[in-house]
């Protein structure tokens, strides 16, 4: 049984195209592996949603992957986390991955003592994001940033605009005001335009995101379980989204970096 279950896929979901940046670090480190990806795009952004919305939308994604195949589920989302992890893992019995905004390394990295985090809405009011300042956030000071209309902007594959450096520049700039050294990328969609916010910041602010953090941990997850892919040629990769824009596949190969197999789904209800 457990060979077979060596060759299943590793299922990963976001509330859009951002997880996309966790999965290409999951890519990288688990290159046999078959990946299956959701995004959730004709909800996204959940930082504006309710914890209980965000929940369903967890569930229905999470049986949509496992239906076909998943060993393993990687929420590849902080809002999401914050909201639903908990009772994802109660739910389902098969190794769970999931995000954390990285105040942990950055209060580790900052020598100013200032710590900027970069987010939705959601992650910011969450128990999950005051349960890390509480632990990691005690000997620095964390001004923290909502950013509103960020992620649609990543969305609709908008990375290079003019737009988007504004509306980047309005968020950051009160960071670096404060005297903060070292910036959180507390959504996985803020690394697609990571280098707009290095021209903004300069060479001396430090940016910190979990990506490749989350892919090592998966890793370990799956050999302690028995469950990584024997080596091989490299595994399959396929996406799935609700999204109603029609250049949705157009974006997700962009923040891929090659043509992606994608399956745009008509239907807002993938239950059935």
């Amino acid at each position: 049984m457990h060979a077979a279950l060596k060759k299943m896929p590793i299922g990963v979901f976001d509330s859009g195209v951002g997880g996309i940046s966790v999965l290409k670090h999951i890519r990288a480190i688990l290159p046999e592996e078959d990946l299956l990806y959701f995004a959730d795009s004709r909800y996204a952004p959940y930082g504006n949603k309710s914890p209980e919305f965000i929940c369903d939308r967890a569930i229905v994604l999470s049986d949509f992957l496992l239906a076909r195949g998943a060993k393993s589920l990687v929420v590849a989302c902080n809002t999401a986390t914050a909201a639903a992890v908990t009772m994802l893992r109660d739910r389902y019995s098969l190794p769970i991955i999931a995000m954390e905004p990285a105040v942990k390394p950055a209060a580790a990295a900052t020598k100013t003592g200032v710590i900027g985090v970069l987010a939705t809405s959601g992650t910011l009011k969450s128990a999950q994001f005051a349960g890390l300042l509480e632990h990691y956030g005690q000997h620095v000071q964390v001004v923290t940033q909502a950013c509103h209309g960020l992620v649609e902007c990543i969305e609709r594959g908008e990375l290079d605009a003019d737009s988007t450096k504004a509306l980047l520049q309005t968020y950051v700039q009160p960071l670096l005001d404060a005297g903060a050294d070292t910036l959180v990328l507390g959504c996985t969609h803020y690394p697609f335009v990571r280098h707009l916010i290095e021209e903004l910041v300069g060479k001396d602010v430090v940016l910190v995101d979990t990506g490749a953090a989350v892919a090592k941990h998966l890793k370990h997850r799956l050999e302690d379980a028995g469950l990584l892919a024997d080596a091989g040629p490299s595994g399959r990769v396929r996406f799935w989204t609700n999204s109603q824009a029609p250049d949705a596949t157009l974006v997700i190969s962009q923040l891929w970096g090659v043509a992606a197999d994608v399956v745009v789904l008509e239907s807002a209800d993938i239950r059935a």
